[in-house]
């Protein structure tokens, strides 16, 4: 089970405390970031156990960062826009 986060934690000193105290709680879990992606990406693996989304935010909250669930499949309200935009440019 791997579980992918939005996060605001922009460099490697944030990104050590945020690991360390995952570990402390969770030291099942394989944790790592990603701060070349625009989002700053915290990735949760565990092979034993469902990963808990509302735990894992609580203690990156409680450390006074921002965190949330990236979801699986992206919004697709940009999609539609962009056929309706074609439409109305190509269905003349």
């Amino acid at each position: 089970m791997v579980e992918v986060y939005r996060t605001n934690i922009e460099n490697k000193k944030q990104a050590k405390l945020a690991i360390k105290n995952l570990r402390q709680n969770f030291p099942h879990f394989k944790i790592n970031f990603d701060l070349e992606d625009c989002d700053n990406i915290l990735r949760v693996e565990s092979s034993k156990s469902k990963v808990d989304n509302n735990l894992v935010i609580q203690f990156i909250e409680n450390l006074g960062f921002f965190i949330e669930v990236l979801p699986d499949n992206p919004p697709l309200a940009h999609l539609k826009d962009l056929h309706l935009k074609t439409i109305c440019e190509f269905g003349r």
